[in-house]
This record gives structure tokens, C-alpha cells and sequence, in this order.
């Protein structure tokens, strides 16, 4: 009989196969659409969205390192690790869902203010996961770490295997993955969440929009999280 761990492991080698499956034709054909879209948009544009979203990422990680209470688990199973992830990600998805509800029911001035939030939501999430897993988030490898899970969470299937890679061999290469790429990640990270965030100004239905989105991204950021986690932890 497998033990919990072993479970696990086979879970997530799994979730990593599909994963890193080739993209569907439609989903190739959104990219493209993207990419076309980005590519119409002048540099000094990009530029100054990069470096907004730059400054707001980092002030985010600071404030949740700050913030978040390092969690002494060194005489938990792995099970019971999972056990507290997991109701650390239902509190979260409640909290995102609330937050997207009322943003989603004030307009567009509102909806706009959801982008912010919902971010400092998932890296809060985030930060409480790694804690959980035993993870030193006050080291700045670990909040890089952080990065390229999010990162992971929210790219297109063209940069899934080259994030996945990155994060299977960090524990060899933490000085030369230091850097991000912060164009590539706020780009692709405003392309997954574009169309969900432009229903949500609809009036009318903003508000049940934005709490089924933000629950939704949510459980998305932990499933993968604790895939990438397990993968890292448990092929030791």
C-alpha cells in the first residue's frame, strides 16, 4: 500500500503531465490573437505597464513577507501539512470571492480597483502555502520561488514548460534564477486574466462575475502551488 507521500508524488507527476500537454487549437489561437494584440501596442506603453506591475508585485512580496507569521511545522507529516494547506486555500478563496463580489458591484472604477487586491490576495495565499511546507520565506530565494509559482499559475502553455524547468532546478541554479523576466510575466499574466476582469465591469453581472473569478483563480494558484511543492519536497 502506498504511503500519503507516495500519493502524493504520483498526484502531482500526474498533474504535471497534463500540465504540459500541447495546447488545444483554440487556446493556440487565442495566443495568437494576444500576441497580435501586444504586438500593436507601442513599447513605451509596455514599458511603463511593466514596471507599474514590477513595483506592485514587489511591494506586494514585501508586505506579505512582513506580514506573514513563519509557521514552526518541523513536527508535522506531510499529511498534516497538507491538511492545514488546504484550509489556508479555502480561506483564501473566500476572501478573494467577497472582495471580487463588492468590487464586481461597484462599476468600472471599482473593477479596476479588483486588479490591486486580488493580487495582494494570491501572494498573501501564497506566502502562507510556502510557510506551510516549511519553506523560510524571509530568504529572498524563497520569494523568488514565490514568483515563478504565480508566474507558472497564470502563463500560457507556450512559457509552462520553460517556468516548470525553472522551478525544478532552482535548488541549483538560485543565483542565476534571481531574475525575472517582468515583461514576459505581467504580459502573460494580464492575457489570462483579461477577459474574465472586463466581464466584471459589465453592470449587472460584475458582481457574480467577480466572485466566481476570483474563487476560481484562487483554487486555481493553490492547485498549483501545492503540485509544484510536492514536486520539489517529495522527489528528494
Amino acid at each position: 500500500m502506498l504511503s500519503y507521500e507516495q500519493r502524493a508524488l504520483k498526484d502531482a507527476e500526474n498533474w504535471q503531465d497534463q500540465w504540459l500537454k500541447r495546447a488545444s487549437i483554440t487556446q493556440r489561437m487565442a495566443k495568437k490573437v494576444q500576441d497580435q494584440i501586444n504586438n500593436r501596442i507601442p513599447v513605451k506603453v509596455h514599458q511603463v505597464v511593466t514596471e507599474s506591475i514590477k513595483k506592485m508585485v514587489e511591494a506586494t512580496v514585501m508586505g506579505s513577507n512582513f506580514t506573514t507569521k513563519q509557521k514552526d511545522v518541523r513536527d508535522l507529516s506531510f499529511e498534516a501539512k497538507e491538511e492545514l494547506v488546504v484550509k489556508v486555500m479555502d480561506k483564501y478563496k473566500k476572501i478573494a470571492a467577497v472582495e471580487g463580489a463588492g468590487t464586481g458591484a461597484g462599476g468600472i472604477m471599482w473593477g479596476l480597483a479588483d486588479f490591486p487586491l486580488l493580487l495582494s490576495i494570491k501572494m498573501k495565499c501564497l506566502f502562507e502555502i510556502a510557510t506551510l511546507y516549511g519553506m523560510d520565506i524571509k530568504r529572498t530565494e524563497e520569494r523568488v520561488f514565490l514568483l515563478y509559482i504565480f508566474h507558472l499559475a497564470f502563463c500560457s502553455h507556450d512559457e509552462r514548460e520553460k517556468i516548470m524547468n525553472i522551478l525544478e532546478t532552482f535548488e541549483h541554479h538560485k543565483k542565476e534564477m534571481a531574475t525575472i523576466d517582468w515583461r514576459t510575466f505581467q504580459q502573460e499574466y494580464r492575457d489570462y486574466i483579461d477577459l474574465v476582469k472586463l466581464l466584471q465591469l459589465v453592470p449587472g453581472i460584475g458582481a457574480a462575475i467577480g466572485a466566481y473569478a476570483n474563487y476560481n483563480l484562487l483554487d486555481h494558484l493553490g492547485e498549483v502551488a501545492m503540485n509544484v511543492y510536492r514536486l520539489r519536497l517529495l522527489k528528494k
